[in-house]
This record gives structure tokens, C-alpha cells and sequence, in this order.
């Protein structure tokens, strides 16, 4: 019977493959018809968008952009160019401000004798502003979700933003209602036409010579004659009865916020308006603003104006005690 235990185990037998012929584990096998990896891969990638810039000017008209509401109370102007062909061309800088800087822009269709000139106020972000004290006119003012009512009352970096764009969208709205309610007074438009709010810029009408693109002097400028004087006190009083009407004050009225087109006072600067039912400081603002006007007044030789009666008729008109 022969011996089987002399003979060795296989752990004691030598390794007939070398290391770089042993096996791999086998890979998944791909169909033929799932695409290669490179194609794969190319078809994520999107296509290169076209230029669309126009060929003259900065930007294509953005009439099209603002949403509903954003746009100027109808009927809209003869003057105002609403075509979609439209461009918008920078022109210069027509006013730096506190919280905003005003630029002028030319929107026309090229080609053609269709176009007009614009003012289109930019609000700064809220890290660049250099109003900040502006708690007395946001009272009063209400947005639609409590979630933004906190955060504007804390002053987060969330409220900030809340209460820059509310500035905007306060003095567009206030700029149409000004428009529609002027329909009925007999002195014209006391404000200048919204032409539309784009998140933070309002478009609105130029005040100017539009041939020149120069801008219409602020009340501050000017000179008048006593009758030039008082026909302009006439005039700004029935322009502020006219904002009473609908329940508002200015809240920053001054001789350079007012600016005088063809002896008509046209007030500009209206984001800080204050609603003169809400606002419980509409009192102090408005009698604030019918004495600053009036001491302008009679700096320049009007004789007795009364800022305590001015104040007592605008209230009555506003519908206060």
C-alpha cells in the first residue's frame, strides 16, 4: 500500500503564474447599444448660447422684463417707446443721491424717429446706501409675509434687503398714483410718468429739455421774479393738496426736490413718503416739510407765508383732524 503522507501539501507546491498573468476580476460588460462614455459626456454640455446683443447701443429695451403691475398707468404716453425693437443707450450720469443714483437713457428704434429719453434711478444694495436712518418713514408700511415684517423690523441681512427693494417699489407706486390723480388737476402732472420698476431701477419720465438732455433746474437754482415767485408758491401748494388728497406727505420735501419745468413745479425724490393715516410721525414730517418749503419762500421775499395754516389745509385734505 503506497504512502500518501510523504507528499506535500498544496501550500508547499511553487506558483506556476507569475504575478502579472494572474487574473483580474472581470468587468460589467457594456450593450452595444448604450452610447460611448465621450458622447455621454459631450451631450451634457450646453450648446454655446447665441449673441444677442444689439448692434447699437447698451441693451435691448426691457420693456418686456417687468412683470405685471410694474409697468406705467395706463394710457401710456404718446412720447413713451414701448416697442420690443427698441434699444437703451447710456447717456451720462444726471444726479447722485443718498440711496440712489440717477442716469440718463435713451430708448429708440433704430431706424426710425421713434424715441425718448428716460431717467432711470438705480438704488444702491443696502451696504452702499448712505441713508440709514430710515425707521420713521417704514412705519406704517406693510409687506405680505410676517416673515419679512420681522425681519425688517431686526434689521437682518434679510430685512435690509426687503426694506431696499421696498424703496424702489414705493416711489413707483406713489409716482402712479400721482399720475392717475393729476388727471383731475387742472396744473398738469405735479410728478414725473413711471415708466417701469426692474427689481431696483424705476425708469420714469426725463424732466428736461429732451432735444439737449439737459435736465430741468431744482427750485433751489432759480431766481424768480416776485411774480414769478408767487405764481411757483400757488403752484407747489396746490401740488402738495394734491398729494394730501391721497393720503401722503413728501417726507423729504426741500428746494432740491422740486424741480421747475416751464414755470410748473414738478416734485422728484419720493421714496420716503409717508402715509399720513399709518405713519404715526405723519404729523412731525408734514409740518416738517410745509416749513422747509416755506422757509424757502420767504427767503426769496414771499410775503407771509403761513406754515401753520398751509399745515391745517393739508391736513384737512388728507381727512385728519
Amino acid at each position: 500500500m503506497r504512502d500518501y503522507s510523504a507528499l506535500p501539501d498544496d501550500s508547499a507546491l511553487p506558483d506556476d503564474d507569475p504575478p502579472a498573468r494572474r487574473r483580474r476580476p472581470r468587468r460589467a460588460t457594456r450593450f452595444d447599444d448604450d452610447p460611448p462614455a465621450t458622447l455621454s459626456r459631450s451631450r451634457r454640455r450646453p450648446p454655446p448660447e447665441p449673441d444677442d446683443t444689439p448692434q447699437t447701443g447698451d441693451r435691448w429695451s426691457s420693456w418686456d422684463l417687468s412683470a405685471a403691475g410694474e409697468q406705467g398707468p395706463r394710457p401710456y404716453p404718446d412720447w413713451l417707446v414701448t416697442e420690443l425693437a427698441a434699444v437703451d443707450t447710456e447717456l451720462g450720469v444726471l444726479k447722485t443721491g443718498k440711496e440712489a443714483d440717477v442716469h440718463l437713457v435713451d430708448r429708440a428704434v433704430p431706424d426710425t424717429d421713434r424715441g425718448c429719453l428716460l431717467a432711470a434711478k438705480r438704488y444702491r444694495d443696502p451696504q452702499h446706501r448712505l441713508f440709514h436712518r430710515d425707521a420713521g418713514y417704514l412705519e406704517g408700511r406693510r409687506v405680505r409675509r410676517s416673515r419679512e415684517t420681522r425681519a425688517m423690523a431686526h434689521r437682518t441681512g434679510f430685512g435690509r434687503q426687503v426694506i431696499a427693494g421696498q424703496w424702489a417699489a414705493a416711489e413707483f407706486a406713489v409716482l402712479g398714483r400721482l399720475w392717475e390723480s393729476a388727471s383731475r388737476f387742472p396744473g398738469g402732472p405735479v410728478a414725473p410718468y413711471p415708466v417701469q420698476l426692474l427689481g431696483t431701477e424705476i425708469l420714469m419720465e426725463f424732466i428736461g429739455d429732451p432735444d439737449t438732455g439737459q435736465a430741468a433746474p431744482r427750485l433751489a437754482q432759480l431766481r424768480p421774479t416776485p411774480v414769478q415767485l408767487a405764481d411757483l408758491w400757488e403752484r407747489l401748494v396746490a401740488a402738495l393738496r394734491l398729494l394730501a388728497t391721497i393720503g401722503l406727505t413728501h417726507g423729504d420735501l426741500s428746494p432740491y426736490n422740486v424741480l421747475v419745468l416751464q414755470d410748473r413745479p414738478i416734485l422728484i425724490d419720493l421714496p420716503q413718503v409717508v402715509d399720513l393715516v399709518a405713519n404715526p410721525r405723519a404729523p412731525q414730517l408734514l409740518a416738517r416739510d410745509v416749513r422747509v418749503i416755506c422757509d424757502w419762500f420767504t427767503a426769496r421775499g414771499l410775503p407771509d407765508p403761513d406754515p401753520a395754516g398751509l399745515t391745517a389745509i393739508l391736513r384737512s385734505d388728507a381727512g385728519l383732524r
